[in-house]
This record gives C-alpha cells, structure tokens and sequence, in this order.
C-alpha cells in the first residue's frame, strides 16, 4: 500500500497516510481539521522486502578465492569447448594462389 505524505498549510504539521491508489486525497488536517492540506511529492521510500530470510550472508559463497577459482575454470571450459568447436586457420597450413 503506497504511503503518501501530507502537509497542513494552517498549522505547517506533516503527517503521514497509508492509502490504496484508488483514494482520493485527504481533504483535512488529522491534528487541526483545516481543509487547507497539500499532498507533498517525496522520492519513496524504496525496495522494502517484508518476512525472515533477507540477510546480507545470504547467497554468498564461502570465500572470495572460490569465486575467483570457479571464475577461472569457466572461463577455461568455454575456451576449450570454443577451440574444440571452431578451429582456428593459424592451426592449419593453407597455400592460397592469387
């Protein structure tokens, strides 16, 4: 539910409302009733993940070097399957005539 931020140009308080998109906006001052209430333009608030379980160990390997040595080893493997796939013409000795 999007939280929007209001201010009341009589008493200068600013309050906060939770609503749906489909409401309208709050036409009085929760602290003084004025009807002289503006809805303010803020930047959000952001990604917020609700529940147990998001932590900033989660899905992280066990070391550094192990990243880097599973790095290196799928790079190896890629450029052997593409060696194996494609050979290169330096390998082979070829006699063009112009």
């Amino acid at each position: 539910m999007p939280t929007y931020n209001y201010k009341c140009l009589s008493c200068k308080k600013k309050f906060v409302a939770f609503q749906t998109m489909n409401e309208g906006p709050i036409l009085s001052c929760v602290v003084c009733s004025s009807d002289k209430v503006e809805k303010l333009i803020s930047g959000g608030s952001g990604l917020i993940f609700k529940g147990s379980g998001f932590y900033l160990t989660d899905y992280k390997e066990a070391s550094k070097k192990t990243r880097t040595m599973k790095l290196k080893q799928k790079i190896r493997n890629r450029y052997k399957y593409a060696k194996s796939k494609h050979p290169t013409t330096r390998s082979k000795n070829y006699n063009f005539k112009w």
